[in-house]
């Protein structure tokens, strides 16, 4: 079976942790194996997760790094422990249940085909908490139907996706080391590189929860930076061309 590794990132997930591993092994997924990379948590996630790994030491590998290093890095240097550890399959998903694990074995019957597979909210059939205020709802839409799209040329409707799973061969040729961007529009970098390249991208419909404890990172200043920041990915990435 090809081995599958879920890379959550982690800041204050204390409470979460414990029950996101149970759900993602419940699904008794064979060569499945987790890896949370946790920014020196306060509320003491990172000791909680070696807890986990000491219960599961095979399947559960904890990458402690110094500071709040940011998103983007944390995922990078998760993909990058996983392709060295044989990861056949890589997953990318949250640690508050706002990504079902449910949808894992979704992915995993569709990856062989494409090159990443994309749990979405805005294709037929995708949707969002809802407890989400009108306001909420749009400002998410907005940014993926008509921001993103109109400023990148995207046909990917759910550009900021943090629910994806990606094969090893669309991650080696995706090329990490030029991916730059460290916060919540690292989404949008992945996505934007991904289509000039012209990888094969799926994008099935996902149900997002709202966190079910903790608080979202994800504040109007967040938000705004990463609007801002498209423009720089295109032109980053302007001699990007797909491949032959």
């Amino acid at each position: 079976m090809p081995k599958t590794i879920v890379v959550i990132p982690t800041y204050n997930e204390a409470n979460n942790l414990p029950k996101i591993t149970v759900a993602l092994f419940d699904l008794n997924i064979p060569d499945l194996e987790i890896l949370i990379v946790d920014d020196n948590s306060p509320d003491g996630t990172g000791a909680i997760a070696d807890e986990l790994a000491a219960q599961h030491p095979d399947a559960f590998h904890v990458m402690h790094r110094q500071g709040k290093g940011g998103l983007g890095t944390a995922y990078i240097d998760g993909f990058r422990w996983a392709l060295a550890h044989g990861a056949d399959y890589v997953v990318q998903m949250d640690a508050d249940f706002s990504h079902s694990p449910e949808y894992i074995r979704q992915f995993l019957g569709k990856i062989p085909a494409y090159d990443v597979v994309v749990g979405s909210r805005y294709v037929p059939g995708g949707s969002v908490d809802e407890r989400w205020s009108w306001w909420r709802w749009f400002l998410s839409w907005w940014a993926n139907s008509v921001w993103v799209r109109l400023a990148l040329w995207v046909r990917t409707k759910d550009a900021t996706a943090g629910f994806k799973c990606w094969t090893r061969d669309a991650l080696e040729r995706i090329g990490l080391e030029r991916v730059k961007a460290n916060g919540y529009v690292f989404q949008v970098e992945m996505c934007y590189i991904a289509e000039r390249l012209g990888f094969r991208i799926l994008e099935i419909p996902i149900h997002f929860e709202d966190r079910r404890i903790g608080q979202s990172k994800m504040d109007m200043p967040v938000k705004i930076e990463a609007a801002l920041r498209v423009f720089e990915i295109r032109w980053r990435h302007r001699t990007v061309k797909r491949e032959a």
